[in-house]
């Protein structure tokens, strides 16, 4: 089994120093490092540092050493693509979900509405009704009455009322009294 602190670390942005101070109690760059190149040997303490650094599920720092994970070659910026020095691991969109709280809901989109098309895969993070001021001007799932939901771009939050405003054009805004949640938009994963 090797570990994939730095895949992980990198695709959060964080630069070594930034994920050791992260760590509670703080170690030092030079120690994360020694741990993502195995020069250290990983602990089950370690493990859980990093993880609640990383605000990830422990496991998910370890690959088994069979079958190749999908790898990240190259970025696109404006000049065009340009290729990694190294390449390094993708990351699967549960791997950067947060360790705490409740799991991501995904939401799959069977028809063209708005931005969206069929087959896309909206991956959501429910936040308590109550701190959703992150969340204005953003897509979101909110659970109704009956077991339906509302979604759209959450335009309003007044007391327990949430209003969204659907993706689709020519829709009216849905208003939402006292939802259990809110889940936010936080990946969109498309096919091509």
């Amino acid at each position: 089994m090797t570990n994939r602190i730095r895949d992980i670390r990198k695709a959060k942005g964080l630069t070594l120093a930034d994920l050791a101070a992260a760590c509670t109690p703080p170690t030092t760059a030079q120690t994360i490092g020694r741990l993502e190149t195995g020069m250290r040997q990983l602990s089950l303490g370690w493990m859980n540092r990093i993880a609640a650094a990383l605000e990830i599920e422990p496991a998910s720092l370890m690959r088994a050493e069979s079958g190749a994970p999908a790898q990240v070659v190259a970025q696109l910026g404006a000049g065009g693509p340009e290729a990694l020095s190294a390449p390094r691991e993708a990351l699967l969109p549960n791997a950067l979900s947060p360790q705490d709280g409740p799991a991501p809901l995904v939401l799959e989109v069977t028809a063209s509405v708005g931005e969206y098309r069929p087959g896309d895969l909206v991956w959501l993070r429910r936040l308590d009704p109550a701190d959703t001021a992150g969340a204005i001007n953003r897509d979101c799932l909110v659970p109704r009455s009956g077991g339906r939901f509302a979604f759209g771009r959450l335009i309003d939050r007044k007391g327990t009322l949430v209003g969204l405003l659907p993706p689709g054009a020519g829709q009216k805004q849905v208003v939402v009294d006292d939802p259990a949640w809110v889940a936010v938009a936080f990946m969109l994963v498309r096919t091509l």
